[in-house]
């Protein structure tokens, strides 16, 4: 018997742009027991759905621990430091990304 997918969309404090949605997307991934992860800059919710409530609370933690805490939690200098330690990632991974892309299509 298959149990049926939860879907829920968290609200989460210090997502500023597509860097913060790369980190967080690929963050997400590594994460067994979820099926689908949409972040969403503009509205500061990333869309998830999932098997179980456990898997919930180790995805709320993986973005807390990253500095992505759900905009209920409280949110100091610490967390909002890492939030930009891993926008910063995401968004180097993005131009890698493009340039190597650019590269291969003999773009200069």
């Amino acid at each position: 018997m298959q149990s049926e997918m939860i879907t829920e969309t968290l609200n989460i404090a210090n997502i500023k742009c597509s860097g913060c949605a790369h980190s967080i997307s690929t963050k997400l991934k590594e994460i067994e027991g979820l099926t689908d992860a949409a972040v969403h800059v503009d509205k500061g919710t990333v869309d998830v759905t999932f098997k179980t409530p456990a898997v919930r609370e180790h995805i709320v933690k993986k973005l807390s621990s990253m500095g992505y805490p759900e905009a209920t939690a409280e949110n100091g200098l610490l967390m909002q430091a890492k939030s930009y330690a891993n926008c910063m990632v995401g968004k180097s991974a993005t131009l890698f990304a493009n340039a190597k892309n650019s590269d291969e299509q003999g773009v200069n």
